[in-house]
């Protein structure tokens, strides 16, 4: 195996904890100051190889109806993890993310997340940021995914 091989299996193998089902609730903040609940299952799954991460998510942001899916990988020239989302609403996503000890972060042109894994692992609490305009970041959601 090549040495790019063996860092992109040695860094995905560092996503294990992410690996089964999650109920993902939060609160979204709106423009208009209203907040809409959102409630989601996200599951987690290795594309046979353990190269890439699948990621489904099946849930409601309001009355809105969210079904995404997500590949996950990791990009040896930058030492990030890459990913790209396809969602119900004809929406294409690019994001890098990191892993450092407990904290995830994911970071995207006009929108971004921090979480932090529990000591269990078993829950990822953060908070999205959105910045419309691309400069003034504001918060979006906070979220909380518990594995079921």
């Amino acid at each position: 195996m090549d040495d790019k091989r063996l860092t992109a299996q040695l860094a995905m193998e560092r996503l294990q904890p992410f690996i089964g089902k999650w109920k993902t609730e939060g609160t979204i903040r709106m423009p208009n100051g209203a907040d809409m609940v959102l409630n989601a299952v996200d599951t987690y799954e290795w594309l046979p190889g353990g190269y890439f991460l699948i990621h489904h998510v099946d849930g409601f942001m309001g009355e809105d109806e969210v079904k995404a899916i997500e590949m996950i990988g990791f990009h040896e020239d930058d030492g990030m993890y890459v990913t790209t989302s396809y969602d119900n609403h004809g929406i294409v996503a690019n994001y890098k993310a990191q892993l450092h000890e407990r904290e995830w972060t994911i970071i995207g042109s006009t929108e971004r997340f921090r979480g932090r894994f529990g000591e269990d692992g078993r829950t990822l609490a953060g908070v999205w940021e959105l910045a419309e305009d691309g400069a003034e970041w504001k918060k979006w959601m906070d979220i909380l995914l518990t594995k079921y």
